[in-house]
């Protein structure tokens, strides 16, 4: 089998598995698919553990704003870090913090019920994540020829799926078996195997030019996705249409007081998304987006926004569990899309800078969107909140068509590639 040596092959004819062929790819893989589990399965046991504490829908919005917050802090200087560091070496550092905080929830759990304790550990998780996920994204083009790459995003994101489905439903089950404890010991064990896999992966990367900490190398990232209306556009959508749109933090109180089912039942509503979204990175596995991308990525927006109303509204669990695999599903194509521009349209040696501005936006989309639904729901209460982010984001991508011409009109997606 070839490994990631391969990348001055010749192009050829890609198959559906062709990513795989590489060696340091399927470890990689792996890694992601391991830890994201065992990270899964830990956001539902602090939702619904933070929920039943405090019984307010502000205090799960904390929970995202904590995850968040080490993101806007060190925004500065993740992507110089990918760019600078060995990322296999970065992305190892990364995981064995993960391994300490999910320690450190489980023993927290063990003596005190202190909600704070929570808070101050998920600080911790958001500085390893803030470091590992653009290290990730810059890592991966590494490991497979630019042939290759479309299939690659279109497996990561599989694989991210399949971790997205499985996590939350095991979550469910081992906390509603044996509560908080179990949870956070299986996390434990899961990033252990991560970083084992991670130490055998071969590929490494140089660092690019000169170390410099210049305020205007560390913000290059930013200039460049600002310079560059297609990507500043297709992140931004992305930002302000899951951040109105997104219903994650709000799920334990769907799950407790709306729907009246238990840990069990927020397992399957946190994994409703990825079963839909699983179900299109499979699709795209075989058949990738080929023609019309910008139109379609706004249009899969839109039906995010559409089915997150659907989502709020219904009082059965079964229609509820269509909803949010409606709305994973029409997210899929939209990360699908995105991803490429951004990797594609990104020379690799701004990569690592582009990549942590991406997880900002990405960052402010998921965990800080989960800030604005606590807040919005403490005012509102948790239906209206839902319903009338489903309605913004339907406004944003008018606004956003409207704004960004370039980006709906884009048709093939490796119309312009980076060098």
């Amino acid at each position: 089998m070839p490994d990631s040596a391969g990348l001055s092959e010749p192009v050829r004819a890609p198959t559906p598995f062709v990513a795989f062929e590489f060696r340091d790819f399927r470890l990689f893989q792996a890694s992601s698919l391991l830890s994201t589990i065992g990270l899964q399965m830990q956001a539902v046991a602090v939702g619904w553990q933070v929920y039943a504490l405090t019984g307010k829908a502000l205090d799960l919005g904390y929970v995202g704003l904590a995850l968040f917050a080490p993101s806007l802090l060190f925004a500065m200087v993740t992507g110089q870090a990918a760019d600078r560091i060995d990322r296999r070496k970065l992305l190892i550092a990364c995981h064995l913090l993960l391994l300490v905080a999910s320690l450190a929830l489980l023993l927290v759990t063990q003596v005190s019920k202190s909600t704070l304790a929570i808070y101050a550990i998920l600080l911790v998780i958001g500085t390893a994540r803030a470091f590992q996920a653009p290290t990730g994204q810059a890592l991966m083009p590494n490991l497979v020829p630019l042939s290759a790459f479309p299939n690659a995003v279109a497996w990561s994101s599989t694989t991210w799926q399949i971790s997205v489905v499985a996590g939350p439903a095991l979550g469910g089950l081992l906390y509603a078996a044996g509560g908080a404890g179990k949870v956070y010991a299986c996390a434990t064990l899961l990033e252990l195997i991560t970083v084992s896999v991670l130490l055998a992966i071969r590929t490494r990367t140089a660092r690019s030019g000169q170390t410099r900490n210049s305020m205007r190398e560390l913000s290059a990232g930013l200039r460049f996705v600002w310079q560059k209306p297609v990507i500043f556009g297709a992140i931004s959508l992305d930002l302000f249409a899951v951040l109105f749109g997104g219903a994650v933090a709000l799920l334990p109180i769907y799950a407790r007081d709306i729907l009246h089912t238990g840990p069990s039942g927020l397992g399957l509503l946190r994994s409703a998304p990825a079963v839909g979204a699983l179900i299109i990175a499979l699709w795209l596995a075989y058949r990738p987006v080929l023609r019309r991308a910008g139109v379609t990525m706004f249009a899969c927006v839109a039906a995010f926004g559409l089915a997150m109303i659907a989502f709020a509204v219904s009082q059965s669990l079964w229609l509820s569990l269509a909803a949010l695999a409606l709305s994973g599903a029409a997210d899929m194509v939209s990360v699908f899309i995105r991803h490429s521009l951004v990797q594609l349209r990104t020379p690799d040696v701004m990569r690592g800078r582009v990549a942590a501005v991406n997880m900002i936006f990405i960052g402010a989309s998921n965990e800080l969107g989960e800030f604005e639904s606590g807040v919005v729901a403490q005012w509102l209460g948790a239906v209206p909140a839902v319903v009338c982010g489903g309605i913004a984001t339907c406004v944003v991508v008018l606004l956003w068509a409207w704004w960004f011409p370039a980006l709906r009109k884009i048709d093939r997606l490796d119309d312009t590639v980076a060098t």
